[in-house]
């Protein structure tokens, strides 16, 4: 379960990002943060979502809102996923699995008739002030990004 509820401060984080440094969410206060997880780098699905993100990216920045991947890839396959595709945020490993599990996005997926712990895809919008206030859980990737900014748009207005 979500250690994270809509309406409340989000606790800070740090995590290692694709710059090779520390990335820490309280560094980032002031400006809307677009938290989005998913499953494993360089996937059909992982890089239409990551690539739709690249493409509003302009989009999201005049919006005070700056976007972060993560997955739990260790550094060299988020760099690899980060450089084949231009993404230009920063991708957060979380190798230990921790902000993963203080956002509740592991779930037991079924593969092939076997069952394992994985990534469920999933967005959170935090507001300048570090405050959860949305979320998206089970994301389809057509249309994501699109509504994603249009929520970020809505917290500016």
């Amino acid at each position: 379960m979500s250690e994270i509820r809509i309406g409340t401060a989000v606790p800070d984080f740090e995590l290692l990002a694709t710059s090779g440094n520390t990335l820490r969410l309280s560094e980032l206060r002031g400006r809307n943060v677009l938290l989005y997880f998913y499953p494993k780098a360089d996937t059909p699905g992982c890089t239409q979502e990551g690539q739709d993100f690249r493409d509003r990216h302009g989009d999201f920045a005049a919006a005070n809102t700056t976007i972060l991947g993560v997955s739990r890839d260790d550094l060299k396959a988020q760099q690899g996923f980060k450089d084949k595709y231009g993404f230009p945020f920063e991708l957060l490993c979380d190798t230990q699995q921790e902000l993963c599990e203080r956002f509740g996005v592991l779930k037991e997926k079924t593969r092939f008739g076997r069952k394992a712990i994985g990534v469920e895809r999933s967005t959170f919008l935090i507001d300048a002030a570090g405050v959860l206030r949305r979320e998206w859980r089970d994301v389809k990737v057509n249309g994501h990004a699109d509504e994603a900014l249009q929520a970020v748009k809505a917290l500016t207005q």
